[in-house]
Formats: C-alpha cells, structure tokens, sequence
C-alpha cells in the first residue's frame, strides 16, 4: 500500500516525542526536521513538505503546546489536520449538470489508465443508480475503441463511438444521443500522448469548445512520483482541471503525488484506484487517507465496503445458523466469497486502527481464499453439508482436486471446527460474559495463522 514506509517513518518520530512529557520548541522542531525529511523521501515536493512541517511548527509553538501534559498528542492531532488540509480537507464532489446529461472528459498521457478508470468510474456511478455511457475519443491508439468495448461491457455500460471521426464531433454526437436514450452521465475517454504537446492539449481544448463538459479528471499514475505533480500542473494550467483520479494507491509508490497534487494545483484528488479490477474505485476521503499515513486506520471506510459488498439477507441468515450451530462449509464459502468481493485481505486489515504495520509485517496470502474455495468446491454437497464425513479416503480425494496437500485440508477443517466451538461457548449459558475476556488474547494471535492467511 502506498504510504507504508512513509508511515513507518512518522511513526519513529511520535514514539520519540511520546517517550517525552513536556515538549520544548527544539524538540518540535527537531521532530519537524525528521517529519520533512520522511515526506521528501515520500517524494513530496520539497515546496510542499517545507511549507508543511513549517505550519505545524508554528501552529504548535503558536497554541502553547509545548506547555501541555498530553503535548505529543496535540503535535499529532495537529499533524493529522494539517495532512487532510494538504489533501483537501473535503471530500470533492462531481459537478452536477442542471440538464441532462452530466459530461466528464477523462484526460492524462498515455499508459496512465484513462480507458481503464473510465470504466471504473462508469461502474462507480452505476452503483449510486445511475446511468452513465463511455465514449471512445481516443481515435488514434491502435485498439482504444476496442478496448473501452471490452471494459464498458464488463462493467455494463454502452460504448458510444464513431471510428475515426474528429473527436469534438463525436462528443456532441455522443451528448445527443445520451439524452434521447436517457444516460444521465457521459464520460469521454480521450487520447494521450507519451509526452504533454501541444496537439494534444488543442485537441482537448476544442472538445470543451464544443460541448459543455461539466468535470475535467485528470488520471495520474501514482508510481511516477513527483512526476505526477509537473504533469498535473501542465494540464491544470492549459485546461483547468476540475479533478484528479490517482491509480495505482495500493502498489508501492511512495504516495508523494497524493500529498502534493492539491497544494500544487489546488485541485482536489476525487477517487484513487485501488486495484487492478473495474471494482476497485474509491472516492478519495482527505481525513480518512491521513488517519491511514498516521496509523490510525480507517474504519468508515471499511464499514462502508462491508455494507456495500455484503448481501445483507445472507449476513441474517448465517448468524441465524451460527446462533442455532447449523453453520455448514457451504456457508463458510459464502462468506469467503464475499471477503473476496471486498478487495485483498491486507488492504482490508490495513484499515483497522492499531493493525497496519503488523499487517505490513505478516505473510498474508490472498491467494489463500482461492485455496479454500478449491478445497470446498472439490467436495460434494454432501461432504459440504455433513462435514463430520469427511474420513481419510475423501480428504485425499479432496485434496487432489483441489491441487492442494491432505494437510491444508485437514488444518481448514481444524479451523472450521474451532470456528463451529467457538459460536457453540457463545451461545451457551455464559458465554456471552466471558466473551470479551476471550477476545482480550486475541491481540497476541499470530496473523499468518487463521485460516491459512
């Protein structure tokens, strides 16, 4: 995930300041002098990172804090206002046409996900009930209009497109055509270049020309570093962008662009990419993104994918199972697919307060949910139903073909039992008391472990 050593780093710096009780103005400055450093190395542009630290330096020396007893969880609270000011305080929010349709022009070089996120934005918007259309403007990549043919239909969307035709022209065919069909929204997908140019910039120029687009996103590829920021700034001083979709978040990149972008251009980051699947679009939350920077996890966030991606009807039904102890394997792969639909295990983990370095730490393996669906959906529904079947002879045959050892199956089934006992001691006259003293060991449990993650 992006931001882990950054974190990592500033959180070095709170444990020094922590192990203090009073702060003096040299021991914020000296903390400041490290925090600058870890967001330089973070690739945030040095203007940014120098005009920050200085901020909460004066901020803190400013408020007396120094003075007060819990003076390092004021540099912290502050550090973390200063961090979501720096991202945009906000949430940002598309512009809403007065008439219909809404128009968004994708913009950005080549190879920076344009097509791709124009899809996800499309399935994002979907899923908020409305109803949106792809348009290809890219008429010179070889394959563009393909392509946004293939992702619009994954995601459910019509493509509309025109072949080579001038781009502004398919535009204002695209518009019209929207509004006689009833999309509300029209994202135009537009073509880069290796390099900002001024063919390109004209082209785009002439599509705001004419037509009336209501939102410029700018998509920036968040592993080219401070890179992003000079682009985001070109294309913000020719066009005027209104937004920017920043991809790869859940990679390695150092996440310099994300703390740069907005104090550079002071344009907003709207949505990050997540993932490489046409799900994985989330709206960009400022406060939520610098609890993350800071280790403290983001819960919002996490409820809100749970109760997006949860069949809630489901959710009933199996704790009815759990509480009267009728949870069979064929509930247990329910709820592991739609784990699955949530994203990878690490990134959901990472959002619980407390968990991100150990969770940066453990060997957790996403391919494991596959595992377990091997091994489950290689039973029959017997076996799944009555797992107390499951002798020597049909474990191996399990295990076969699930391209899987006799001893994975035997540890799922270890832990499925563990699982079943354990709602069993809830249940029971008592149980619910003790639970919670069961559930203080949990902190100590070894990640890796439950359920081969």
């Amino acid at each position: 995930m992006a931001f882990d050593n950054l974190s990592d780093k500033l959180a070095g710096v709170f444990k020094k300041l922590r192990s203090r009780g009073k702060l003096s103005e040299s021991d914020v400055k000296a903390a400041m002098r490290e925090v600058r450093l870890a967001l330089l190395e973070a690739d945030v542009n040095y203007k940014v990172a120098k005009d920050f630290t200085n901020t909460v330096t004066e901020k803190c020396i400013g408020e007396n804090v120094m003075e007060s007893l819990t003076a390092p969880q004021m540099v912290i609270k502050i550090v973390k206002d200063e961090l979501t000011a720096l991202m945009g305080s906000e949430k940002a929010r598309l512009k809403i046409s007065n008439k219909i349709p809404t128009v968004i022009m994708m913009c950005g070089l080549q190879g920076s996900g344009k097509t791709t996120h124009s899809a996800k934005l499309a399935k994002h918007l979907k899923a908020k009930g409305h109803r949106p259309m792809l348009v290809a403007c890219d008429i010179y990549r070889p394959a563009a209009i393909e392509q946004l043919k293939v992702v619009g239909k994954a995601v459910e969307a019509p493509v509309f497109e025109m072949g080579t035709e001038k781009p502004e022209i398919i535009a204002k065919k695209a518009i019209a055509h929207a509004r006689d069909y009833g999309h509300d929204f029209v994202i135009l997908d537009t073509a880069g270049r290796l390099h900002i140019d001024t063919e390109l910039m004209d082209e785009l120029k002439r599509i705001t020309e004419t037509v009336e687009v209501n939102n410029i996103l700018l998509v920036l590829d968040s592993m080219v570093g401070q890179d992003a920021v000079n682009i985001a700034k070109s294309f913000n001083d020719i066009l005027e962008i209104d937004g920017v979709i920043l991809t790869k978040l859940d990679g390695d990149t150092r996440g310099g662009a994300a703390l740069s972008v907005k104090a550079v251009t002071g344009k907003p980051i709207m949505f990050a990419g997540v993932g490489e699947k046409l799900d994985q679009l989330d709206e960009f939350h400022p406060d939520r993104m610098a609890s993350r920077i800071l280790g403290m996890g983001d819960v919002l966030s996490l409820i809100e994918k749970v109760e997006t991606e949860i069949d809630e009807k489901k959710a009933e039904e199996t704790a009815q199972k759990l509480a009267e102890n009728k949870f069979d394997l064929n509930d247990l792969l329910d709820q592991f697919r739609q784990i699955k639909k949530m994203g990878s295990l690490k990134s959901l983990l990472s959002m619980v307060p407390g968990m991100e370095k150990q969770v940066r730490d453990a060997d957790i393996d996403d391919r494991a949910l596959l595992r377990i669906e091997a091994i489950i959906t290689s039973m029959t529904k017997k076996e799944r139903a009555k797992p107390d079947i499951l002798n020597g002879s049909r474990r191996k045959r399990i295990a076969a073909g699930a391209g899987v050892s006799v001893e994975e199956v035997n540890k799922l089934m270890k832990q499925y039992e563990q699982m079943k006992k354990m709602f069993k001691q809830m249940n029971s006259k008592g149980g619910k008391r003790n639970m919670m003293r069961r559930m203080g060991g949990m902190g100590n449990m070894n990640m890796p472990g439950g359920f081969g993650f």
